[in-house]
């Protein structure tokens, strides 16, 4: 290492051709790989499970404020099956595989899927469910720390989102 702790040019090559079917995933990675690629699943899940909610609100919502909310559930779906792709390609990247087995990811999911019968009832679980993953994914990122910046940088990322979300359905909810 350099005075400024750096590697040397030299020897980050000499590293780069070692392990080269590890991809993204060099000896500098500290995390606990297969663990990340867990919270990577467990949180796929939860975004999964989320867009199916947010859709069935969507084409469910009715009333004279439905077309408000509706339009938010609408959104709201779309962004988290963009968190879904995020999610997926990260774990990919580390050389896991992203689980889409339907049958797991209700099981597997932090937030519940919540029917809910009436608008308040669904706006009110997409608020608990955007709650959870708040704070799923703030813990994560703590857990994470330095050990894997991409990842972390990618659930704050989503956390942002998220709490947007939750702020959202706090005024519909306050609305209704």
């Amino acid at each position: 290492m350099t005075e400024a702790n750096l590697t040397d040019v030299a020897t980050l090559r000499i590293r780069a051709r070692q392990n080269v079917e590890n991809g993204a995933v060099t000896e500098g990675y500290d995390a606990d790989r297969e663990e990340i690629i867990r919270l990577l699943n467990e949180s796929l899940a939860t975004e999964l499970v989320c867009v199916l909610r947010y859709k069935r609100h969507y084409f469910m919502a009715s009333g004279v404020k439905a077309a408000v909310a509706a339009a938010e559930f609408l959104e709201h779906a779309n962004q988290e099956a963009e968190h879904a792709d995020k999610l997926a390609e990260r774990i990919v990247q580390l050389g896991g595989e992203p689980e889409f087995n339907p049958d797991l990811l209700s099981k597997n999911s932090h937030a519940q899927y919540v029917a809910g019968n009436s608008l308040k009832e669904m706006v009110y679980e997409d608020l608990v469910a955007e709650r959870i993953a708040v704070d799923s994914y703030r813990e994560i990122i703590q857990y994470i720390g330095d050990k894997d910046p991409t990842t972390r940088r990618i659930f704050e990322e989503i956390l942002a989102q998220e709490e947007e979300h939750a702020d959202d359905m706090a005024d519909i909810l306050e609305s209704l």
